[in-house]
């Protein structure tokens, strides 16, 4: 019976560890399509290729916005960014979400931050809250694997892009 309760201890120890790894959450397109209010999202991300590479290495900020902000979006406006033949669009549009590094709220101080889509985006960091051009910060911090997450209310476009 020792040799049983030495055999259990290993196996438990195992499941904890490779529980704690997907605590701390898996990369930052495993989380967005494994939380609900970012099922918009991650069929964006999806639609546009993106999967691959917001699962690499990163590490990546993704201000990423809820399915109400993209409801919020103009009637019809993300039924044609879906359509294959907007791929390009839909995909300036997500990575001027995406910041080529970790940015965690305790991090964000007020100026622009260079994106993956090239253009800047403003971010505002007071006693308030955090906000990304006119999109709030309304859930900061949701760690991945490979960067974080900041869950915003808008969608955040491009300068220049037109839905």
């Amino acid at each position: 019976m020792s040799d049983a309760s030495v055999e259990e201890i290993p196996a438990p120890a195992e499941d904890p560890t490779a529980q704690g790894s997907t605590a701390t959450g898996g990369t930052v397109a495993e989380l967005a399509a494994s939380d609900e209010s970012f099922s918009t999202l991650a069929a964006a991300i999806e639609a546009a290729g993106l999967t691959e590479t917001l699962s690499g290495e990163g590490p990546y900020t993704v201000f990423a916005p809820t399915n109400e902000a993209f409801e919020a979006l103009p009637e019809g406006a993300l039924d044609q960014l879906l359509l294959p033949e907007n791929r390009e669009i839909l995909t300036q549009v997500l990575t001027y979400h995406v910041v080529p590094q970790e940015l965690p709220s305790s991090a964000i101080t007020s100026g622009e931050v260079a994106t993956v889509e090239g253009a800047p985006v403003t971010v505002t960091a007071s006693p308030d809250g955090v906000t990304v051009n006119n999109a709030t910060v309304i859930q900061p911090d949701i760690e991945a694997s490979n960067g974080v997450i900041h869950a915003v209310d808008q969608v955040i476009l491009p300068p220049g892009a037109q839905l």
